[in-house]
């Protein structure tokens, strides 16, 4: 981010706030223009500025790219038009016969991506506990050319050892990709954990406000990097300049927005842990949480993202239908609390037996923790579970 950074090194909290404030030089905007355009004019033959078609590059996606390369310690940041189409890009580095370990419980969509898509072509993922670095070991064959982490996994909470994983992958010669979207570069880097790919739905925290889509790669090697971008360019999944925008925008206030979102998870998850009609919590800021000690070392914080098992199938429909101040709606990481019911929702497109078995059952309800009062949520739970 070389125009428009800061000269001194600051601390990371003041990089973002200034994302993009020194960009106009020209008549000193402090709010990076928006340019709307899917063109640049050249003033002669074998003169450009840089930027040709917004396909291939737009001074907005590329303020927020190299913000994002700089948050993340990588060499290079590309965005998309979501956070599916970055996860899409990136599998067009293997080939078939190709294998992929992946988390067992992962995003729906990422399960219906690998299944209903690559694998056909012959790429396919193994999926593994990766909470289990024996797991992983175990699964890794000739054919295995990454190990696809999501940590914390979606929806159950599992905590990957991410730098042990990623020496395991190291040593075989295999990448490790870990998809961080739940933690954000704030909370974890998994690029300074050894992880070769780090990968974002930018739609979610990063942006932070339910108004965009918007993906992420980051990597570690500047080579991997511009083969990314070949494809980037080639198939043109990606964001538009105002989507560019809104996330830059966003990416300001993430250091205050998911401190807040942590802090009311942390009380929200302490509470539903008393309460008669919940059977278990998921969270892993608390103490009895499996990965609570692991993820403590290797991230500076938890999240706000909470799951929690219900005693009675009944309740399920009463408390979506009951709260008023939790908004019953897919996704997560927006100043606002969302509820998801991810046997439906989410995770619908993993077969039932399959769900079963990993613990995402009928009685599992997701919580996207926000920015209001801490009190007014705990109290919106309580009236939607009695």
């Amino acid at each position: 981010m070389m125009k428009q950074a800061l000269k001194n090194k600051v601390r990371i909290e003041t990089h973002l706030a200034h994302a993009g404030t020194h960009w106009d030089d020209r008549i000193g905007s402090v709010s990076m223009p928006v340019y709307q355009t899917s063109t640049f004019r050249h003033s002669a033959l074998g003169q450009s500025t840089g930027f040709d078609y917004s396909r291939s590059g737009n001074p907005n996606r590329q303020v927020l790219e190299e913000l994002m390369a700089a948050f993340e310690g990588g060499a290079r940041g590309l965005a998309f038009s979501s956070g599916m189409a970055a996860i899409d890009c990136l599998m067009r580095i293997f080939k078939p016969g190709d294998e992929l370990i992946v988390s067992e419980d992962p995003y729906g969509g990422t399960f219906r991506l690998f299944e209903k898509v690559y694998r056909p072509l012959g790429i396919e993922a193994i999926y593994v506990d990766t909470s289990k670095r024996e797991a992983v070991a175990s699964a890794i064959t000739k054919r295995t050319r990454a190990v696809f982490i999501e940590s914390p996994t979606n929806p159950l909470q599992r905590i990957a050892d991410i730098p042990a994983i990623c020496e395991l992958a190291g040593d075989k010669g295999i990448r490790c990709i870990v998809d961080n979207t739940f933690l954000t570069p704030y909370f974890q880097r998994p690029l300074e954990l050894g992880a070769d790919i780090a990968l974002y739905s930018a739609t979610k925290y990063l942006s932070g406000h339910n108004d965009v889509l918007l993906g992420f790669i980051i990597t570690k090697e500047k080579d991997l990097g511009e083969e990314l971008y070949f494809y980037q360019n080639a198939v043109g999944a990606v964001p538009g300049p105002w989507d560019c925008w809104l996330t830059l925008r966003g990416i300001k206030t993430l250091p205050l927005r998911m401190k807040r979102q942590e802090e009311n998870a942390g009380k929200i998850a302490a509470w539903l842990t008393t309460h008669k009609r919940v059977r278990k919590v998921y969270y892993p800021g608390l103490k009895e949480h499996p990965g609570h000690e692991l993820l403590g070392r290797q991230s500076k914080g938890f999240g706000a993202m909470i799951s929690f098992e219900v005693d009675d199938l009944e309740i399920v429909s009463r408390v979506l239908s009951h709260v008023t101040v939790f908004l019953f709606a897919e996704s997560l990481g927006g100043v606002e609390s969302l509820i998801t019911y991810p046997a439906v929702q989410t995770h619908a497109d993993i077969d039932r037996p399959i769900r079963e078995r990993i613990g995402i059952n009928d009685r599992l309800l997701r919580l996207s923790v926000g920015i209001e009062d801490v009190d007014d949520l705990i109290d919106d739970l309580a009236r939607a579970l009695e």
